[in-house]
């Protein structure tokens, strides 16, 4: 084991520490005195800022002058002057004339501070050495760098303190600063929301990704900036204000809150050059203290204690030796051990494998073990999956070998994709950099040069495509493109596209339908007000064209939707209102203030006329006998509640008034259209779909019902020809009756259809037999009753209970009656049973037939010997009285009291006295036809009781 190493400090090229805060200009001079040497080299905290910086250098000399290596990253030009590195990638067998490393104070960082402490006590300049950090750096540099010249450069602009803010309220050119992804993110889509948009940037970001954020916000694109302490390290950003969103932080060991010194780190990013910056806290932040904000401000803090110190003589002749000289503590006050780093911690992870422990036995697979516990675990998965990483990469390695081609680009394959969402992009990013770092060294690949390519151009794709995501994720486009325009005072274009897009500098900003403006619901913030501005110089000319497009239409441009919306070329332009009564509604413009003065009167003219002429057409028979002159008495009366009813009257209302009218009162209603069924007094004309479906509308809207069910649908009925439907019982009976369909049964029957089943019934029922017309279809021999025939049911569309239905709703009753299988077999089944006698001895006999069928045959046959019934349909009888009020039965009892005073006897006691009603005695004396089927009923019952 060697000996503790003893730090060794190059005085013989003069070291100057260049201190002090944030805006100082320290790295522009450090840039000044590397070129005005003939070489140089820079140490920079971040890659970020190290691919700045090399962009800033090669801008001056050339690519040819400048190399770049950082882990991932090695641009090495053939004879390069200027060498850009990160701090952990400085080159250490390279000698400059000039060396700078930046951000000194993060030597006190348990993490990475060991790396600063080693380069800014090793790494040398043979003329000029410069140390660019923090002020607080001053008394750790004199102990331990007691020759350094100390240069302090103030601050070039004022930091001013500005509270607490809303993030809604937080002013142009702000950064918004929180430590973890997921926070990140959130802010920047609250940001897009309310604010318009806002560019990301993280540590872990690409330098492409990172470059192509920052210049969505240098560019104006946009105006807020969301991110991590990244942009406390050395970036150069045009940012006003840095508000917090957070004061806690991880360290990697535990959740802390910030401390002054790296508060006023971040803070010191508001201003640039000379002009000044505030900062402050946002969302659940709490305010700082009047102590905190005097020291931000003043750039007073707390100096350095102590520095973060690891051996870098480090002993490879066994594991224990390595470990021993890790440990090994500084000799010198000021420095203290630093806790274990990710490599350390990998290192331990790796030797747990069994395959790992038994070859790291020698001074070079020892040696190659920790060189690979310097490739950065990246992807942040698990200490475990990536010592396993590392144990794969030893195997190969082992004994001189290299890593197969063919296995890396498997592993460089699964990363190059460029489908996912945000954090499946970071997260290829993390595996690419992985094998990145590992193209890095030359000794580990067969074509080291070709990886570093592949890997860069894996990189930069994924690197452009999570730009991408994230520009589209937290950056309204609309709004950056016109935050733009407007800060730059020029005058918006904008234009209606022939969908009624309105589209302000290339980008959607609402929509015109008909005459109104509905504005992108996106469209708010600062720029609304430009937006609207822009968007009313063509909605104004736009709306004028259209209005004397609309003055001149045609009739047949214009449909008037169910809804009672009013359509013009297919855009909504007003909407039906209900008026003095059902026929005379009026139409409401749908219109916002882009449509005034003798505009809109020109408009509300056309749609007025229209609507009188589409009245006029459709409801011309309604119209006319509203208006009708010359009718009298009780006609008038009629037809006024014909209008009433929008064309439809129930003849059962008006039973009376039709009874008294004369031929001529009917004949001048005929002429006006009026039909007088036996159900309905109605004018057929209305019943077409067109009328029908406006009549529907309209007593809807005087109903102040447009939207209830039914209003659309049955209307829809005539259309489809349909004669009858089911009726829903959640549909109002007065739609089914406006709409042409009256509801009987379970079914909703178009009236005029009814019309004609009454003129199908009508001359079967006046059939009598012994005429000499021929018995109709559906007639029975003896008259006063009718079968079901086709067609009725086909005009009616249904059949069954439904039809059975709508016949008992309109007053007729059905007898079922047994048809006998002789009767069946003679084909007298038009013949019926029709007196009470024989329909009481109907369920005898079938008793019987099931005793026979019980005694005499299988079971299987009893079902097809099942009685068959025929049913006859008859009207109500006359002399069936209905059901009395009860001051109709007083008046009666008082009537059959006045007859008992008078010593009459009652028509009542009277048909009891003579022992029966007339026709009952003439049913009886009436000898019965020996060829009818109750003849052979008789013969039957006579049969079977003398065998009995």
């Amino acid at each position: 084991m060697t000996s503790p190493p003893h730090i060794t400090i190059n005085q013989t090229a003069p070291v100057k520490a260049v201190l002090g805060p944030t805006n100082t200009g320290k790295t522009h001079f450090a840039i000044e005195r590397m070129l005005a040497n003939r070489t140089g080299m820079i140490g920079l905290p971040l890659r970020l800022l190290a691919r700045e910086v090399y962009a800033r250098v090669t801008d001056r000399v050339g690519l040819a002058a400048v190399a770049l290596i950082t882990g991932e990253e090695r641009i090495i030009p053939k004879s390069p002057r200027y060498w850009i590195s990160t701090v952990e990638a400085m080159p250490k067998d390279i000698i400059t004339d000039f060396v700078a490393i930046d951000e000194i104070q993060l030597a006190g960082d348990f993490e990475r501070g060991h790396i600063f402490t080693d380069r800014m006590l090793t790494v040398r300049g043979q003329y000029e050495t410069l140390l660019l950090g923090s002020d607080t750096m001053r008394p750790l540099i004199q102990h331990l760098l007691p020759n350094a010249e100390i240069i302090t450069r103030p601050r070039m602009s004022v930091l001013s303190y500005a509270a607490s803010k809303k993030i809604s309220r937080l002013p142009r050119r702000s950064a918004i600063v929180a430590f973890s992804a997921n926070d990140v993110y959130a802010i920047a889509e609250l940001v897009r929301r309310q604010r318009g948009g806002a560019a990301v940037v993280m540590g872990s970001l690409s330098p492409r990704t990172r470059n192509a954020q920052v210049e969505l916000f240098q560019s104006g694109d946009v105006d807020f900036l969301v991110a991590t302490d990244a942009i406390g390290m050395g970036l150069n950003l045009d940012v006003h204000h840095v508000a917090f969103a957070s004061d806690y932080k991880f360290d990697g060991f535990q959740y802390r809150p910030l401390s002054a010194a790296e508060l006023g780190q971040i803070a010191g990013r508001a201003g640039r050059h000379t002009r000044d910056g505030s900062f402050g806290v946002t969302g659940r932040t709490a305010p700082f203290d009047d102590g905190l904000v005097e020291r931000l401000e003043t750039h007073e803090f707390e100096p350095l204690k102590v520095l973060q110190w690891r051996n870098n003589r480090l002993d490879f002749s066994s594991i224990d030796a390595l470990r021993l000289s890790l440990e090994t503590p500084p000799d010198r006050t000021g420095l203290t051990k630093a806790p274990p780093a990710d490599d350390i911690r990998a290192l331990e992870y790796a030797l747990r494998l069994p395959e790992i422990a038994e070859k790291a036995t020698e001074r070079d697979r020892i040696s190659l073990l920790w060189d690979l516990c310097q490739i950065p675990d990246y992807r942040k998965i698990a200490p475990a999956s990536h010592a396993e990483l590392l144990a794969t990469l030893f195997e190969f390695l082992e004994n001189g070998r290299r890593i197969p081609s063919g296995w890396f680009a498997s592993q460089t394959a699964y990363a190059d994709r460029l489908d996912g969402d945000i954090d499946t992009l970071a997260n290829r990013i993390a595996h690419i950099r992985t094998w990145t770092f590992v193209s890095n060294r030359k000794d580990w690949l067969d074509d080291p040069a070709y990886w570093r390519e592949e890997t860069r151009a894996i990189e930069d794709r994924l690197s452009d495509a999570l730009h991408e995501k994230l520009t589209q994720r937290f950056v309204d486009r609309r709004t950056s493109v016109l935050m733009k325009r407007l800060r730059e005072n020029v005058m918006l274009e904008a234009e209606i596209t022939a969908g009624g897009e309105i589209v302000v500098e290339g980008q959607h900003v609402g929509h015109i339908t008909g005459f109104r403006f509905t504005p992108d619901a996106t469209a708010d913030g600062p720029e609304a007000k430009a937006l609207r501005a822009a968007a009313n110089k063509v909605l104004s000319a736009e709306v004028e064209r259209r209005a004397v497009r609309l003055a001149d239409a045609a009739n047949q441009s214009f449909i008037l939707s169910s809804d009672g919306s009013l359509r013009w070329q297919g855009e909504v332009i007003a909407k039906l209102s209900s008026g003095d009564d059902a026929l005379s509604p009026r139409f409401v413009l749908l219109a916002d203030e882009h449509l005034s003065g003798p505009s809109q009167e020109k408009v509300q003219q056309r749609i007025d006329l229209w609507l009188a002429n589409h009245v006029e057409t459709l409801l011309k028979p309604l119209i006319d006998l509203k208006n009708a002159e010359g009718l009298e008495g009780i006609a008038r009366g009629i037809a006024f509640q014909l209008v009433e009813g929008l064309g439809i009257l129930e003849r059962s209302k008006v039973a009376e008034e039709i009874r008294q009218l004369d031929q001529d009162a009917r004949g001048s209603l005929r002429k006006y259209g009026v039909r007088f069924g036996a159900y309905h007094i109605y004018i057929p004309a209305l019943l077409k779909p067109a009328p029908a479906n406006l009549l529907t509308i309209f007593w809807a809207l005087s109903q102040d019902c447009l939207d209830a069910k039914g209003v659309v649908e049955v209307p829809q009925l005539s259309i489809a020809g349909r004669t009858s439907v089911e009726a829903d019982p959640e549909i109002s009976q007065q739609i089914y009756l406006t709409s042409g369909f009256k509801v009987y049964g379970q079914r909703a029957v178009r009236i005029d259809i009814l019309e004609r089943l009454a003129d199908l019934i009508r001359p079967i029922l006046a059939w009598r037999p012994g005429t000499d017309s021929e018995m109709p279809e559906g007639a029975l021999e003896t008259g006063r009753g009718f079968t079901v025939t086709v067609a009725m049911t086909s005009l009616l569309g249904c059949a069954g209970e439904d039809f059975s239905s709508i016949l008992k709703s309109l007053g007729y009753r059905v007898e079922r009656r047994l048809i006998e299988p002789s009767e069946e077999a003679a084909e007298t089944s038009a013949e019926t049973i029709s007196d009470t006698a024989a329909a009481e001895e109907a369920p005898k006999q079938e008793d019987s037939a099931q005793a026979a069928t019980h005694e005499d045959a299988p079971a299987a046959e009893a079902v097809e010997d099942e009685p068959k019934y025929l049913e006859i349909w008859r009207p109500q009888r006359q002399d069936r009285q209905p059901r009395h009020s009860n001051k109709q039965r007083a008046d009666n009892n008082r009537n059959r009291k006045g007859a008992a005073k008078q010593g009459k006897p009652s028509q009542q006691s009277s048909n009891k006295k003579q022992g029966g009603s007339r026709s009952d005695k003439g049913r009886a004396d009436k000898p019965l036809d020996p060829n009818s089927p109750f003849a052979a009923l008789a013969a039957l019952k006579d049969t079977m009781s003398k065998h009995g």
